[in-house]
């Protein structure tokens, strides 16, 4: 992948994290102690983010570094954690889901996943 490219990609994955958290552009360029203009930059790949602001916008999201890059295997699909997976829930019936919501939820799902595992093992 070129670096024109990459940067590209990067921005669309800042763009889509941001606007998940539904922060505009200065909402996060005030959480990242910088200029809008900046983080409009990043988002269009007219700029690249340097490891500190990926790491710092990594700590923002909630995401690991890896989700800003592309896969390294097109073939392969990359399996999606349970966190993963509900960082994706922005609402449910009308109301949006938090956080704390999330946190929450993943604690079900893990449960339920863990004693599925255990129920089948039994079998």
């Amino acid at each position: 992948m070129e670096d024109f490219e990459l940067s590209a990609y990067i921005g669309k994955q800042i763009k889509s994290l941001r606007e998940k958290k539904g922060w505009t552009t200065q909402d996060l360029a005030d959480k990242l102690h910088t200029s809008r203009v900046t983080v409009t930059r990043y988002e269009t790949g007219a700029r690249k983010a340097n490891q500190d602001m990926l790491y710092k916008m990594s700590e923002l999201f909630n995401v690991s570094i890896d989700d800003f890059f592309p896969p390294r295997d097109n073939e392969k699909q990359r399996s999606e954690t349970v966190e993963q997976a509900l960082s994706h829930v922005m609402s449910f019936d009308g109301k949006p889901v938090t956080d704390h919501d999330r946190a929450i939820l993943q604690q079900i799902a893990e449960a339920y996943l863990k004693g599925r595992d255990q129920d089948e093992g039994d079998q």
